[in-house]
């Protein structure tokens, strides 16, 4: 029977993967990143409640397109948050956390990736629903909007707590990541594909929706009545869509793919020494949405 290690801290399991945590994270460097982290997500709280605030106030956003891109800058917001709880779970406080504290400061960050990849394949449902009728806006009830919302976070939440529910690799040590010490190798593998495939199926029916309205509008605008800005509407929604999930796919990508190459025990792929920059990566998505919504 395997012996497992629920009361060890982190240190331990650093110490096995031989990943480097206190060497690179100490001094000037480490006042640097938490310096340009803590204005990052400075940024993402108010820019992501101003966006959020507007749909709320506005009540020509009171449409289901609207609440749920409002609720696509609510997974920003908590990104944020995952984003402050590990700038001060970092460096060399990693080794200092518990077992529990470690599973909380990864499951936030997978919770906020979840939340907006689920979010953006609801909005492509959305948009599909009222690109095919050639509607601005779907007919969704607020009702079940707001039931598709709650699903999205339920469904979020759940993924991010998978590791802590068991799926991880604290009663077989061999069987531990690198980059994620107590996270098995199997389950960085079925996250990472599960999320590339997701981004794949997406950016399919993304672009054949574009393509979609792109020949409608310009088969109807020489002859359908009305103004020309509300012909142009579904396209300008569209390009906005594509645009955020656009930067999504961009800024994520190469983590889930490092991420993969650590489950599948890639010992000569360097990941350790690029994973702090893919990171930064994820969290500048969250910085450009705001800027891609106004």
């Amino acid at each position: 029977m395997n012996e497992c290690y629920y009361d060890k801290r982190m240190d331990f399991f650093y110490n096995r993967s031989n990943t480097d945590t206190a060497d690179e994270w100490t001094g000037t460097k480490l006042v640097i990143v938490l310096c340009v982290g803590t204005f990052f997500c400075l940024f993402i709280f108010f820019s992501n409640s101003l966006v959020i605030a507007a749909v709320i106030k506005n009540r020509k956003f009171h449409f289901p397109f609207y609440y749920l891109l409002a609720n696509l800058a609510a997974a920003d917001f908590f990104a944020g948050i995952a984003y402050v709880f590990l700038m001060f779970n970092t460096g060399p406080v990693s080794k200092t956390l518990t077992v529990n504290r470690w599973f909380l400061r990864q499951g936030l960050l997978d919770t906020s990736l979840t939340a907006s990849l689920t979010n953006l394949l609801v909005i492509a449902v959305e948009r599909h629903m009222s690109i095919m009728r050639m509607r601005i806006h779907s007919n969704l009830t607020k009702k079940r909007v707001t039931l598709l919302i709650l699903s999205i976070w339920a469904i979020a939440i759940f993924m991010g707590a998978v590791p802590t529910l068991g799926w991880n690799c604290l009663c077989d040590i061999s069987a531990c990541s690198s980059l994620a010490p107590i996270y098995s190798r199997s389950y960085l593998i079925f996250w990472t594909v599960s999320n590339l495939v997701a981004f794949f199926i997406m950016v399919v029916v993304y672009l054949r929706i574009y393509m979609y309205v792109k020949r409608k509008t310009n088969v109807l605008s020489p002859h359908t009545s009305g103004s020309i800005s509300r012909r142009k509407t579904p396209m300008k929604l569209m390009k906005t869509v594509m645009t955020v999930l656009g930067a999504f796919v961009v800024c994520w990508t190469p983590g889930l793919v490092v991420l993969l190459l650590d489950g599948l025990n890639c010992t000569q792929c360097g990941v350790q020494h690029v994973k702090r920059w893919f990171l930064l990566l994820a969290l500048l998505n969250s910085v450009m949405n705001p800027i891609i919504y106004s």
